[in-house]
């Protein structure tokens, strides 16, 4: 079996804090599922039948209004798990949320049946949870404050830093219209302000990509 095909390989190398047993257990009871870019992985009213532990790849989280409009929430990354899955899991509630894969994902889902088992069983895992609750409402903190606290074009200025930030990279693949539907206006305001952005010699515009030069 290909390493990368195997959830053993995954648990090794970016859940390492989870004990021997543990994840000889996720390793047993889990399934390895990949998820290519753009593909939904969890939908509002979607009742949760496992819970999910990002093995490569990002997915995005959001919120659908009554219109069909998005309103970005977060980005889940490699080692993370979905504290709201947990949530709902736990309590058999459907899914508030959407969730999806902006780029080739790889994910260990593990049967809801299992969650109390796990968190009574293994110490590793209960921190493990507690940590995902404590980073995710920090997150949903940041997305509060900016939505009150800034205007659009510092908003713009503090997800495009975070973006670069957490991809790695210098150049992003993203439209302006995503941008827009991450940040709830339209996309012709995103447009103006990242034409200011690039006057002030921050980022640099391509058609299919930003590039961050500060």
């Amino acid at each position: 079996m290909s390493p990368k095909t195997d959830i053993t390989y995954y648990l090794e190398t970016f859940f390492k804090s989870f004990e021997p047993e543990l994840k000889a257990k996720i390793a047993s009871a889990g399934t390895l599922r990949s998820i290519p870019a753009g593909e939904i992985i969890m939908r509002t009213g979607q009742y949760i039948k496992h819970t999910v532990l990002i093995a490569d790849g990002r997915v995005k989280l959001y919120r659908e209004g009554t219109d069909g409009e998005e309103a970005f929430i977060y980005y889940l990354e490699q080692g993370n798990a979905c504290a709201l899955s947990m949530i709902c899991a736990t309590k058999q509630e459907s899914s508030q949320i959407m969730a999806k894969a902006v780029e080739d994902t790889m994910v260990i889902m593990i049967p809801i049946q299992l969650m109390d088992e796990l968190m009574k069983t293994y110490r590793s895992w209960y921190y493990f949870v507690i940590e995902n609750y404590r980073s995710r409402f920090e997150e949903l903190l940041t997305v509060l404050d900016s939505v009150i606290f800034k205007g659009m074009d510092e908003r713009l200025d503090f997800y495009l830093r975070n973006q670069f930030k957490n991809s790695g990279v210098k150049e992003l693949p993203i439209t302006h219209l995503e941008i827009a539907n991450d940040l709830n206006t339209s996309r012709e305001v995103i447009s103006r302000l990242l034409k200011k952005m690039e006057q002030n010699k921050k980022i640099k515009l391509f058609r299919n990509h930003i590039a961050w030069v500060e």
